[in-house]
């Protein structure tokens, strides 16, 4: 019965970089646990230290937002094996480091050996990629990670939502970017949808 009950989990892993935009997986991490999806959370170095700046929320309060935060040195965790079972893996938000370091192949923490994992596995990973404008090396890395099976999902805003707040333009992206998943947050429409509930209005 236990066995059974762990293969239909819904589980997610949740990574946080050094680039700007840790409001990204805040949203995220809130999404997921109204949906019952349980979140396994590892946070870098560099994550950890844009949280003080970018944050208003406490190291205990972000880790809180998750069902499972595994220390980032922790190359022994769960999150690091293909036999546990998860939905793939968010990078939110992603540095171009951990894009260079998933296209090399060498990974040097638990957050770039999940992602490395999710990838063998055929799962999705989604990367929330920042830190424009973008050099050579750094297109050449998204084409690989692009190339292997990754899905860069650069927080890119989408102006026909008509966002009235800085809340919807980074709900509207952390669900186009759940919606990769194919997990439903139910606060987005796909664009015929707009266009028909624009015509209806009208």
């Amino acid at each position: 019965m236990n066995n059974r009950h762990e293969r239909g989990r819904r589980r997610l892993i949740v990574g946080i970089t050094g680039a700007t935009g840790i409001i990204y997986a805040e949203h995220a991490l809130r999404m997921l646990r109204a949906l019952g999806i349980e979140t396994h959370l590892v946070i870098s170095k560099a994550g950890e230290l844009t949280r003080e700046y970018e944050s208003q929320l406490s190291r205990q309060e972000l880790h809180a937002l998750a069902d499972v935060v595994h220390p980032i040195g922790d190359v022994g965790a769960c999150i690091a094996s293909g036999s546990f079972r998860t939905l793939g893996m968010l990078v939110a938000p992603c540095s171009m480091r951990t894009v260079g370091e998933i296209a090399s192949g060498v990974t040097s923490t638990l957050l770039t050996r999940a992602a490395d994992v999710v990838l063998k596995e055929r799962l999705p990973l989604v990367l929330m990629a920042r830190e424009t404008p973008f050099n050579l090396i750094h297109l050449r890395n998204l084409c690989s990670v692009t190339e292997a099976g990754a899905i860069v999902c650069a927080p890119v805003p989408a102006f026909y939502a008509k966002p009235k707040t800085i809340d919807d333009i980074v709900e509207h992206s952390v669900s186009r970017a759940l919606d990769l998943f194919r997990i439903d947050t139910e606060r987005i429409r796909g664009w015929r949808e707009e266009s028909l509930a624009l015509a209806m209005a009208g």
